[in-house]
């Protein structure tokens, strides 16, 4: 589908523009902004997938008791935000003694918008979801609870199963493809992808998609997967092991195309 070839040098030209496909950090200390003012160019932010809370009377269905369980494990903002308002709507006040597992630092410090966290258990994962395993794991008497989209990876279910950790999954919010209408005449160098349903988020609004010039960039294996389903071609993906995260794995494209040391 795409007019381009397979040859990276072909591929390797000049990067000025890149549209991240999710909402623009709250933290102007964001590494997107170091990039955009290290090498002047353009980085727009633009969410390709959209978000709505599952009613508090849909989520009764499920038959979950929230405060039966000892752990909430949280992998996203909009996780924390639809626990929190289903609890409210609950009329539930999580106790002292709960714990919270956080896959990093940012999603731990956006919990202070709903407890006081230097008065609770909070664990966080180093960098990626792997670390926040093996700090599960450490931890495997406790009831958890994961709320989650209607589409999530199965890593975390996954390693529950394996490792005989009891895990209530409880489905709070759903993920749908955003109207993205308005960005039909406008190009970009390079795309970042952070998910499966961004990919089809990008087809579902625009079937035809020609990737031409524009170069991918893919984070985590299942989305680079998702990318090469496309029959996109994948220019940029991360983690890699000189590239931990995909504002890393961009730094190092952006030298290499740019002609920079």
């Amino acid at each position: 589908m795409s007019e381009t070839t397979n040859k990276t040098d072909e591929r390797l030209t000049k990067v000025s523009s890149i549209l991240v496909t999710q909402a623009r950090p709250a933290d102007e200390k964001s590494p997107y902004f170091e990039l955009a003012k290290d090498y002047n160019i353009k980085v727009d932010f633009r969410p390709f997938i959209e978000v709505n809370g599952v009613s508090y009377k849909d989520f009764r269905k499920q038959k979950l008791d929230i405060l039966a369980h000892t752990a909430i494990i949280f992998t996203s903002r909009n996780a924390v935000d639809h626990f929190f308002r289903i609890c409210k709507e609950a009329k539930i006040e999580m106790p002292p003694e709960m714990k919270y597992f956080c896959v990093t630092e940012q999603t731990a410090n956006y919990l202070q918008k709903y407890i006081v966290i230097r008065k609770r258990k909070i664990f966080v994962g180093a960098k990626t979801a792997a670390d926040l395993l093996d700090l599960i794991k450490k931890h495997k008497t406790e009831k958890f609870l994961f709320p989650c989209s209607d589409k999530r990876r199965n890593d975390i279910p996954g390693f529950m199963v394996s490792n005989d950790i009891h895990l209530s999954e409880a489905v709070m919010y759903e993920t749908g493809s955003a109207d993205l209408s308005d960005l039909e005449n406008v190009f970009y160098d390079v795309i970042c992808f952070f998910s499966p349903s961004g990919v089809k988020s990008l087809f579902d609004n625009f079937p035809d998609f020609k990737q031409n010039k524009t170069r991918i960039a893919a984070l985590g294996p299942t989305t680079a997967k998702a990318v090469i389903d496309a029959n996109l071609i994948l220019d940029i993906e991360a983690p890699m092991p000189n590239a931990p995260s995909m504002t890393g794995a961009l730094d190092l494209y952006i030298r290499k195309a740019n002609g920079l040391k």
